[in-house]
């Protein structure tokens, strides 16, 4: 966690911080991504495949960010190698598995409910918190846990097994794999600029994804090819490229950015609460969108897992949380910027 001080003449380069910054991002963030499922899928119903898709997603991100880093912040271009080795984890452990299993999940399961499984993910870093970091966890982790799985039983309808396997399994990949980017974001982001942490997560997710993805096999007549839109905009056509354009910006690189900036004003912990708002903007846009509609029992169950979900985040007890004021604005010190 960043320390907090106290602003003295003599004291180092700080960088103010707002928590009520930090929720504005992170909910925009999540709207965003929330829109992006439905996109997503239209995208890959039109012939692109998940990994093709995840590879336009973070080349995407590395052209942006490597923009604005190039006339904001070069400094950022010299990474030490420890960093290197941080960013790597994140960017092929964290950010491409994540939204290939993600693309995978969705072009098989209602959005919402694939985005309801990855967001498991917060059970996952609590636990991880407790086994391999040691800290301090709260008992109530537990019922959360129990709510999680309770929730999800009824989500997916296990005694009539209405959910396809392959689709469950990419979206609990997702779960794990996006557990592991919270835990190393929060660990980079302390000592990187967002943007350069995005710009660095993403060179190493397209060099994975550019040798994986097979992006020279698709064929080019089909990003101008017409597609509906689907659903309640079915009589919208356009060219595959205008929603892949969608996904590629306001679906990869705005939300990223945000999430990752978030970090520099809020705990992964408040991050991780409130970015899982993007579940009900998922549902929300794919119900009014793509008409992908819940039971109401299943509302219920889906309820259950965003009450166990809220309540694993804060079940993570740290050293000095109890020390961070609760005052609108604070003082975060910021390491030194890489030479």
């Amino acid at each position: 966690m960043a320390l907090v001080t106290v602003p003295t003449p003599d004291a180092p380069a700080r960088r103010l911080t707002s928590t009520a910054r930090g929720a504005m991002y992170v909910i925009t963030g999540a709207a965003l991504f929330g829109i992006n499922g439905s996109v997503a899928k239209v995208v890959i119903g039109a012939g692109v495949s998940p990994s093709q898709l995840t590879f336009f997603r973070v080349l995407s991100t590395v052209i942006i960010a490597g923009a604005v880093l190039l006339v904001t912040d070069r400094a950022q271009f010299r990474p030490t190698k420890r960093q290197l080795l941080n960013l790597a984890a994140l960017g092929i452990g964290g950010l491409a598995m994540i939204q290939w299993l993600y693309a995978i999940a969705i072009s098989i399961l209602p959005v919402g409910v694939a985005l309801l499984i990855e967001y498991t993910a917060v059970v996952f870093v609590a636990l991880a918190a407790w086994l391999i970091f040691n800290e301090r966890v709260q008992p109530r982790l537990w019922f959360a846990i129990g709510a999680v799985l309770v929730g999800l039983a009824i989500v997916a309808q296990v005694w009539d097994s209405s959910l396809a396997l392959l689709g469950v399994l990419a979206a609990f990949g997702a779960a794990i794999t996006y557990a592991f980017y919270f835990i190393m974001g929060e660990r980079v982001v302390a000592a990187m600029a967002p943007m350069a942490v995005a710009f660095w997560a993403s060179v190493f997710a397209s060099a994975f994804w550019g040798l994986f993805s097979s992006w020279w096999t698709l064929d080019p007549a089909t990003l101008t090819a017409n597609v509906s839109l689907s659903g309640a905009l079915e009589s919208v056509v356009v060219p595959v490229w205008v929603p892949l354009l969608f996904v590629v910006t306001l679906g990869a690189f705005a939300p990223f950015v945000l999430i990752f900036s978030a970090l520099g004003h809020l705990s992964a912990t408040a991050v991780g609460i409130l970015a899982s708002s993007e579940v009900l903007f998922a549902f929300v846009v794919a119900w009014l969108w793509l008409g992908e509609t819940l039971s109401t029992l299943q509302v219920g169950g889906a309820t259950l897992v965003l009450v166990g979900i809220v309540i694993a985040q804060t079940a993570r007890t740290r050293p000095g949380d109890d020390t961070v004021p609760d005052a609108e604005e604070a003082i975060v010190e910021v390491p030194p910027a890489v030479p």
